[in-house]
C-alpha cells in the first residue's frame, strides 16, 4: 500500500470545509488584542492566550526593536555552539529570579522545553507519573525518554497513589502534571499532590504554561497560588501566553538545570531562541513584576464573564482559571457554535474529542487583561443569541 494512501482516505477536514464548519488556520490581519481584524471585520477575541495583554504592550515592542538592531534577526545556531547570546542569560536570570529557583534554561519553544527535559531525565530504570489530561507534550516528552511511563485518572488522587504504590526501588519517579489544565481550565491538585509525593518519596514537575504571570500573588504561578513552591523541584512555562514571545523555560536547582542543559536534545540540537522574541519576554517579566494591576484586571475579567456566562445557563465545568469553557456536548454543535459566533463577531475555539472526551465538546474562551466590560458585553449579547439558536442554553 502507499504511505500516502492515508491522505487520500482523511476527509473529515474536506467534509468541514465544504459544510462550512472548518474552524482551523483561520486568518488574523492584526496583533493578538482584544478586537482583531478578520475577513474585513473587526471581531472580539475570546480565544487567545495574551493574557496580560503584554503582545501590544509599546515597551515590549520596543524591547524587542532594540534587540533586532542589535543582534540582527535570528541565532544562526543552537545554544549549545554558536547561539549563546548575552541577552540569553540575560532572561534565563531574570526568570530564575522570578520564579525563585536557582537556575533556569530556555528553549525555542514551549513544546521543547518537555520533550527535552522529560526525555533527557527519565533514563530505563526511571517512571514518569503523568494526569491522563496531560498536555501532548508532556505525553511525547514521556514517549521519548527510555523511562516507563504510568498514567493516573485526571486529578484523581486515589487513582495516582495506586500508581505510586506500583513504583519499584530500581529507579527514581516524578509526577508531571499541568498546573492550569488547558483544555478545561481547571486546576492540578497540588497540594495533595504533593503530600503523596513526600510520602513515595518522588519528584514533582509543573507545566505551568497557563499559570505563569496568571495564578498566584505574584504570578509565579500554580504551586505559589497553593503556597507549594518549595515542593515544585521543576516549573516549566512558556512565553508564548502571558510572557508576549516564542519559547519555553525549566527553572529548578541548577544541578538539575545543568544536567537538563547538556542532555536536552530539543535545546542542543536547536536554533537558540531569536533575540527579538528574548528581549519582549524579558521586557514581559519586568512589567509582570512592577504592574500587578495587570492580573488583578485580568482577574475581574473572568468572575465577571464566569458570572454572566454561568447566568446565562451554561456548564462551566470545574474551571478556576481564565480558561472559561462552554459546554456543548458534540463536536459538530461545538464546530457550528464557534462558525455562528465568528459571524456574529466573536472569535473562539471549538475543543473536541480527541482533545476532550467523546461528548464532552466544548467552547474555549480565554479572558485578557485589556479587555473592556463593552468587549464583554458584546461578547455575552452574540453568545446567548447563538447559545439559544442551537439550544444550548434556555430560551
Amino acid at each position: 500500500m502507499d504511505i500516502f494512501q492515508k491522505c487520500h482516505d482523511f476527509k473529515v477536514v474536506e467534509n468541514l470545509r465544504a459544510s462550512r464548519l472548518y474552524p482551523y488556520f483561520r486568518t488574523i490581519r492584526s496583533g493578538q488584542d482584544p478586537v482583531v481584524r478578520m475577513n474585513g471585520q473587526e471581531v472580539i477575541m475570546l480565544g487567545s492566550n495574551n493574557y496580560l495583554g503584554l503582545t501590544s504592550h509599546p515597551e515590549v515592542k520596543e524591547a524587542a526593536r532594540d534587540a533586532l538592531n542589535t543582534y540582527g534577526s535570528g541565532t544562526a545556531g543552537s545554544r549549545f555552539l554558536n547561539g549563546t547570546l548575552a541577552i540569553h542569560e540575560e532572561l534565563e536570570e531574570a526568570l530564575a529570579r522570578f520564579m525563585g529557583r536557582e537556575q533556569a534554561v530556555t528553549f525555542s519553544t514551549g513544546f521543547q522545553v518537555n520533550l527535552g527535559v522529560l526525555s533527557s531525565i527519565a533514563e530505563r530504570s526511571d517512571t514518569l507519573i503523568l494526569d491522563n489530561l496531560d498536555h501532548a507534550c508532556i505525553i511525547d516528552g514521556a514517549r521519548l525518554s527510555f523511562g516507563r511511563a504510568l498514567k493516573y485518572t485526571h486529578n484523581d488522587m486515589e487513582s495516582l497513589e495506586e500508581r505510586l504504590r506500583s513504583l519499584n526501588d530500581d529507579g527514581g519517579g516524578m509526577i508531571v502534571v499541568d498546573g492550569v489544565f488547558s483544555m478545561e481550565g481547571d486546576l492540578a491538585d497540588l497540594p495533595k499532590i504533593v503530600e503523596l509525593k513526600r510520602r513515595f518519596g518522588v519528584r514533582l514537575m509543573v507545566d505551568d504554561a497557563h499559570g505563569i504571570g496568571v495564578m498566584g500573588a505574584h504570578g509565579r504561578g500554580t504551586a505559589e497560588h497553593f503556597g507549594v513552591e518549595d515542593q515544585a523541584d521543576l516549573v516549566m512555562g512558556t512565553f508564548s501566553k502571558a510572557l508576549a514571545g516564542v519559547g519555553g523555560f525549566v527553572a529548578g536547582d541548577a544541578k538539575v538545570i545543568d544536567f537538563i542543559k547538556h542532555k536536552a536534545r530539543t535545546m542542543i540540537f536547536s536554533a537558540a531562541p531569536p533575540p527579538a522574541s528574548v528581549a519582549s519576554v524579558l521586557k514581559a517579566v519586568e512589567i509582570i513584576e512592577r504592574e500587578p494591576e495587570r492580573r488583578e484586571r485580568l482577574w475581574e475579567n473572568t468572575r465577571y464573564l464566569m458570572d454572566e456566562v454561568q447566568r446565562l445557563g451554561f456548564d462551566t465545568g470545574e474551571t478556576a482559571s481564565p480558561i472559561i469553557p462552554l459546554l456543548v456536548g458534540d463536536d459538530e454543535i461545538a464546530f457550528s457554535f464557534t462558525m455562528r459566533l465568528q459571524e456574529a463577531g466573536v472569535f473562539v475555539n471549538p475543543v473536541v474529542s480527541p482533545a476532550v472526551p467523546p461528548g464532552r465538546a466544548m467552547i474555549r474562551t480565554s479572558l485578557m487583561a485589556t479587555h473592556t466590560t463593552e468587549h464583554l458585553d458584546r461578547a455575552l449579547e452574540a453568545i446567548a443569541v447563538v447559545g439559544r439558536q442551537m439550544g444550548v442554553i434556555g430560551a
